[in-house]
């Protein structure tokens, strides 16, 4: 097991609780999937993991975090980020007045070996529109190009695990299916283990292996995604599927009308 995060409680400013005794493991090489709605505590999960807590005045008060055999809980980012351990934050955001190809070098801060060559062939390769503009300044990019850059920075660190926090937001659906293939690409070929944050449930699915459901600062579901993308509440609350297949109309599926098994 690569990671195993247990029975965690996080506490903000030493009132706030967001995490409620949350578990959950990531096989080396497998995409995990973290589900949920907004405020769920996805996003709080992740910087648990990565350290990135500490900085916002919040820590792990209960359980345990375990990478590779070693307790990470409450480090400090530094630290884990050098054990391999790299967050790509929601919001994608770049330093702006360096060109693309100074960005992807960055990534390479925390290794040993600067040697970056073959590594920025490797994600030009995966992501061609980065190479036809390497050298133009980051802040003239689009927000897909954008969410490239920013995986492709965290490729070139070599992570062990890879931590994705909402790859598709606000983008257009062509750009979404896009980047989505390339993460699951990355997976197959570089055995890259990612844990993918997510509200597009029906996308991470697709390419995860196995899934968990947030709600309300708790693990409520899991499971392997071809289970999950079957079960008739996920079909209901996060892919807006009626119990008989049929598409439903949003304001339908926002009610809830509180019939969450797991509630």
């Amino acid at each position: 097991m690569l990671l195993a995060v247990n029975n965690i409680s996080v506490v903000y400013s030493d009132v706030i609780q967001v995490l409620k005794g949350v578990s959950l493991s990531v096989e080396k090489g497998k995409i995990i999937s973290l589900l949920g709605s907004n405020g769920s505590g996805k996003t709080s999960t992740l910087k648990a993991i990565s350290g990135l807590l500490k900085p916002e005045n919040g820590k792990v008060t209960e359980g345990e975090i375990i990478f590779q055999g070693k307790h990470i809980q409450n480090q400090s980012p530094e630290v884990i980020t050098r054990l391999g351990i790299i967050q790509v934050l929601e919001g994608r955001q770049p330093f702006k007045y360096l060109t693309i190809e100074e960005n992807l070098r960055v990534g390479t801060a925390i290794r040993a070996n600067k040697s970056c060559q073959e590594d920025l062939e490797m994600v030009y390769n995966y992501f061609p529109a980065l190479l036809a503009r390497r050298r133009a300044r980051a802040g003239y990019c689009s927000g897909g190009e954008l969410q490239m850059l920013v995986i492709g920075r965290a490729l070139m660190a070599k992570p062990e695990l890879l931590l994705l926090d909402e790859p598709s937001l606000g983008l257009a659906p062509l750009i979404v299916r896009e980047i989505f293939g390339i993460i699951k690409k990355i997976n197959e070929e570089q055995g890259a283990t990612i844990v993918l944050v997510e509200q597009n449930a029906n996308m991470a699915l697709q390419i995860a292996h196995y899934g968990y459901v947030m709600e309300n600062g708790k693990i409520v579901m899991e499971g392997k995604a071809e289970e999950l993308v079957e079960n008739p509440d996920i079909k209901e609350f996060y892919l807006g599927m009626a119990a008989s297949g049929d598409m439903r109309a949003y304001r339908d599926v926002k009610s809830y009308r509180r019939r969450k098994r797991w509630l």
